[in-house]
This record gives structure tokens, sequence and C-alpha cells, in this order.
């Protein structure tokens, strides 16, 4: 079978990319061929690989022509999804800006779970996102966060995180409390810089409108028109979890984002987020994402990382239950 697509030239070399790397991974993982024609583009091959071909180019195509630089990302994302019924997905997720970058850059979903996230902070009061590192679990909730208070849909932002140890003591780290437990808060300073910049994260954390504290420093505070984000949350303690929940009050939204495969905690340790999301699940309020290597959105190497501990891990636990099976 073929097809023929009518795509101007420019957005042609959006699409074919540098040395027409985008368009070769496009053909070798549906079996097409592409050609560019004047104006046009040609895709052959049997009928149901066109098909895909042709909705992936079409999606591309809408992409390039909104103003949105085809990167190798998109395009692996657009094959991850290539059996999704889920027309220009790639485009309304392109159109759905939560703000942007004090460099200007806009924060946007990038993949189908991502923008399952943040319609799920907008609709609920408290959010748990689990997944694996990469998949933007704390820099969207951040950009949330940030976009409710330039709002005034809030009065502050508090973000924290369990200092834990991870492998390293902290007791052999120099410097004051403050210095040891700032290397475990690095990943929120980043985010807050990136997002507000510098000068406007140190004028609003000065006047108090913006906290970043260890997760202990949270006990005995009932936090009332707040958006707060708990992050690295597999870390928590069922106990710290439940004093973390109960600080929320009025006006206020909390986001709890986490990865249960990346736990610090001591052996024999129960997670506060794996204990919440059994307890929590049937709560209304509560919105529970799972978030998976799919929507992994660093260098595409990262998302094959995850993908091979997960399957490890996978065929870990399978041979832990048939030697149990054998041991009964």
């Amino acid at each position: 079978m073929t097809e023929i697509l009518n795509i101007p030239a420019q957005i042609q070399r959006e699409i074919f990319g540098s040395r027409d790397n985008h368009i070769r991974k496009i053909e070798e993982d549906l079996h097409v061929t592409v050609v560019p024609r004047d104006g046009a583009v040609k895709v052959s091959g049997e009928e149901g690989d066109v098909r895909r071909a042709a909705a992936i180019l079409e999606e591309l195509s809408g992409l390039a022509a909104h103003g949105t630089g085809i990167a190798e990302q998109s395009v692996d994302y657009a094959l991850e999804m290539k059996d999704e019924a889920a027309p220009d997905l790639l485009v309304s997720m392109d159109r759905q800006i939560i703000c942007h970058t004090v460099s200007g850059k806009p924060v946007k979903p990038k993949t189908l779970g991502q923008k399952k996230y943040i319609d799920a902070i907008r609709d609920n009061l408290i959010v748990f996102a689990n997944g694996p590192a990469g998949t933007g679990k704390t820099f969207l909730a951040m950009a949330m966060a940030i976009t409710a208070f330039q709002n005034k849909e809030v009065e502050r932002i508090i973000m924290t995180r369990p200092a834990i140890e991870a492998g390293e003591k902290l007791g052999f780290l120099p410097g004051d409390l403050q210095s040891k437990v700032d290397p475990y808060l690095r990943p929120l300073y980043d985010a807050l810089y990136q997002i507000m910049g510098a000068e406007n994260f140190r004028k609003n954390m000065e006047n108090g409108l913006i906290e970043v504290a260890p997760l202990a420093y949270m006990r005995g505070r009932t936090l009332d028109n707040a958006y707060i984000i708990l992050d690295e949350a597999q870390n928590t303690t069922p106990e710290q979890m439940k004093m973390f929940l109960t600080r929320f009050g009025f006006g206020s939204h909390a986001v709890i984002t986490g990865d249960a495969s990346q736990k610090d905690l001591a052996p024999g340790t129960r997670s506060g987020l794996d204990v919440a999301m059994r307890v929590l699940k049937n709560v209304d309020g509560i919105s529970f994402i799972n978030l998976t290597a799919k929507d992994v959105v660093r260098h595409p190497l990262v998302q094959k990382i995850v993908k091979a501990y997960e399957e490890y891990e996978s065929h870990g636990r399978i041979d832990r239950r048939h030697q149990s099976r054998r041991n009964v």
C-alpha cells in the first residue's frame, strides 16, 4: 500500500530530522519506506504499517506546525503510542502549557501519563505520583505549585523531603545541620531556580512565602492556604507519612511524589508511600498516578535503563514466587 501525505517542505525538514535520523527510526520500527516529494511525503509498505506511520507523521507534522521542534524523544513517544486510539495526542499535550521557565521555555506534559498527572493535580486536593526517575514527577508538581502561587490561588509554597542517608552518614558531612541537609534538598532548589529564577526565589524565601525544609520540620504544624510538595516519599516511614498528611489545612493542595523501586530505608522498614497507597486508595479527593518507563523524558538511554531494571526486578519477583511454592 502507498499513501501520499501533504506536508510542506519546511515541516518535512523538522520531521525527518538531522541526517534523516527521525524518519529512519520510523521506517525501521514500522517496516515502511518514507520518501519526500515536492510538498508531500509518500509512505509505502503493508497496509496496517502504512496507516500507523501516516498517523505518526501527521502527529509530528501538527507539532512542527505549532512551532515545536521535533526531538528524538517526541519520535520515540509517538512510536510507543502507535497502537493507542488517541488521535492528535501529542498536539493536544503540546498546547497544555502550565507555565514558562525563567528563560521562557514552556513547561508542559510530554507523555500521556504526565497529562493524566497534571489533570489529577488540577482535579484533586491530594495527589500521589509513583514512578521511576526522569518522569517529571517533582518538576511538574513544582510548575503547578508556582503557577498556583503566582495566580494567588495559594499564599505560599512548602517543599519537603526526608533527609535520609543513602549509604552515607550525615554525621560525616562537614558543617552545621542546615549544611548537612541542603544536599538532600538540592533537587528542589534546582527546579525552583529553573522555573522561578534564583533572585525571585530568594526574595520569596526571605519573605517566608517559599519554604524548603526536611520532613522532620513539618511536625506540629498546620499548613493552610499552601501548596505542599513531599518529594522522595518512598523514603518516609508510615508514621512520617501520616504526620505529613495530617498537616494538611484549609485552602491547601498537596502532591506526594516517589519511586517505590528506589527505597533507602533500613531493611525491614515499611515505606510510608507503599502503606498510604493501600490505606487511602478509596478516599475521595485523593488521586493516585502511576508513571512508567514510557513517561521518562530524559535522554532516551534513561528510558532503556529503567525498562531493563523493571524487567530484571519483575523476573526476580517471579523467580522468588516459584521458589517459595517449591519450598511449601
